[in-house]
């Protein structure tokens, strides 16, 4: 592929961003996608992770073409739910305490919607499921991560690759889904459209 080519991620989430630094890549911009995340009536959850990744990848997509960009463009969103529910991002700690209620001693689902737009504005996309099941939690044990902050604006209330990452005593799938971004599938994504993946990890070596 052209080198003169970008990598844009289409997120301001600094966790999606650490997982891509992990694998060796670093994108050349961060262009957040203000998109609106209200499920459609009826909508399941696999189908919202699905569409709204693809929207924040045609919005940030457009704009990059806009702006005269040969970009590559790379969008994620993710859902957790109990059965057909959608659980929300809470910013109130009410909510948050809602779903860790939910999410106590149960098993949930994350999904997590990936589109990469290359520079001619088509898409490629993936979705990924992964299976969770939380302890029984205790009211001390909510009320205190409740406390804690971490919850805030994380899909489902918790965030896995912080103090909630205690509370799984099973996962089946891929754990990067669960922080925000699977790295497998992205990493095929942009494989597929010619990116080099590796050519990060001599630096990261050195």
């Amino acid at each position: 592929m052209n080198d003169q080519v970008k990598l844009v991620l289409a997120s301001g989430s600094p966790r999606r961003l650490a997982l891509l630094n992990q694998a060796g890549i670093e994108p050349d911009l961060l262009m957040p996608a203000d998109v609106d995340e209200t499920p459609e009536r009826g909508e399941l959850p696999r189908r919202l992770a699905q569409r709204l990744s693809q929207e924040k990848g045609r919005l940030v997509g457009k704009r990059a073409r806009d702006a005269g960009m040969n970009a590559l463009v790379l969008a994620a969103d993710t859902v957790v739910a109990v059965g057909r529910r959608i659980l929300p991002k809470p910013d109130l700690v009410e909510e948050a305490d809602a779903c860790l209620r939910l999410l106590s001693g149960r098993t949930h689902r994350v999904y997590t919607g990936v589109c990469l737009v290359d520079p001619k504005g088509r898409e490629h996309a993936r979705l990924v499921e992964t299976r969770v099941r939380f302890k029984r939690l205790s009211r001390d044990e909510i009320a205190d991560y409740l406390a804690c902050g971490e919850w805030r604006g994380k899909a489902g209330g918790y965030a896995i690759q912080g103090i909630a990452g205690g509370f799984v005593v099973k996962l089946v799938g891929s754990y990067t889904n669960v922080v925000g971004l699977p790295l497998s599938e992205s990493l095929a994504l942009l494989n597929g459209q010619g990116y080099d993946v590796r050519s990060g990890w001599v630096e990261r070596a050195a």
